[in-house]
């Protein structure tokens, strides 16, 4: 249970126990269209449907869908020649397309538009001759997909003690993109250092950091300020949970935990702690949100106050090759 509550949050410090609920919070448009996408081929061509990786970031949502019929392999080498295979959200290089026609797999392309946003950046500079350095975490699927875009351009950037490393061929042809699941402010302070060997650094047409990212980023400093506790439910190889916390911790919070459910808070977090703020990453059901505020009401804590700081309607349209072919079924039903 929640009721709404403006921003920014006052608290009075003597009143008795609160929890504040973030908002928005969960599923961003990018995992939802993900996630709807292997249920419709689920549907449509039934089981199995192969995914490459995990289609987002969330083990609940990943063993969901094994339940229904999904089977998640680590490459396509382990995906039947012929069969339906569906790219996650993250997004996959060149190389993986090719391997799959070489492999005659029907493919479903699940990834998020907005890395795909990221993805033309990439082959726009790399066009240009630009060297592009990527400000992302090493071995994420979405780094990896677009670096293989345009590898012979593209160099790894994850800390701003990296920058003294790097080496272009033009300094005055150097420009950045990022993982789209970073924190905002780490981002920012590893392209100011960048910008400081390079003056001449180009940016990308437009933030590379989601919507969804800085809303729940945001979201959180609202509800961080004087909270006792923040939990934040997300996976632990969920990049944008794992900011979350940190969002949290710079923005004021005592304390701050990721959890991929309620079985995992730990009952002595709650010691000396009266104000507690629930978030979720942008991968996170909200199920999961609901089953943390159950174990915190059963605990004496209240029904959550809701802390709007975003409005959000995006909605992202299927894969076209899934929408075709839920139209033929469609027409062939008559």
């Amino acid at each position: 249970m929640s009721t709404d509550l403006g921003i920014p949050p006052v608290l009075d410090a003597d009143a008795a126990r609160s929890v504040l609920l973030a908002a928005p919070r969960g599923y961003c448009a990018g995992v939802d269209r993900a996630v709807i996408t292997v249920e419709k081929a689920l549907d449509l061509y039934g089981a199995p449907v192969y995914v490459r990786k995990q289609i987002v970031h969330n083990k609940h949502v990943v063993a969901n869908l094994e339940s229904r019929g999904a089977v998640f392999v680590e490459e396509l080498d382990e995906v039947p020649e012929g069969a339906t295979v569906v790219f996650s959200a993250h997004g996959v290089s060149p190389l993986v397309h090719q391997q799959a026609e070489q492999r005659s797999l029907k493919t479903i392309d699940a990834t998020c538009p907005l890395v795909t946003k990221v993805h033309h950046e990439a082959r726009r500079f790399a066009g240009e001759d630009y060297d592009i350095l990527l400000i992302g975490h090493a071995g994420h699927e979405e780094v990896e997909g677009t670096a293989g875009e345009a590898p012979d351009h593209i160099q790894l950037v994850q800390t701003p003690e990296d920058v003294a490393d790097i080496e272009v061929r033009d300094p005055a042809k150097v420009s950045w993109l990022s993982q789209t699941t970073l924190s905002v402010d780490e981002t920012m302070t590893i392209v100011a250092a960048i910008r400081e060997r390079f003056p001449q650094l180009l940016d990308p047409p437009s933030d590379d950091i989601c919507y969804a990212t800085q809303n729940r980023q945001i979201a959180v400093k609202e509800i961080s300020r004087a909270a006792d506790l923040v939990i934040v439910v997300g996976s632990g190889n969920s990049s944008n949970s794992v900011r979350l916390v940190e969002v949290a911790l710079e923005a004021g919070a005592k304390a701050a935990y990721r959890v991929d459910d309620a079985t995992e808070i730990d009952e002595a977090w709650l010691d000396g702690v009266d104000n507690v703020s629930v978030t979720s990453g942008a991968s996170v059901p909200e199920d999961l949100v609901e089953g943390v505020l159950a174990w915190l009401a059963e605990r004496g804590y209240p029904d959550a106050q809701a802390v709007h700081s975003a409005e959000e309607s995006l909605i992202f349209a299927l894969p076209p090759e899934l929408r075709r072919d839920i139209r033929a079924a469609e027409k062939a039903r008559g």
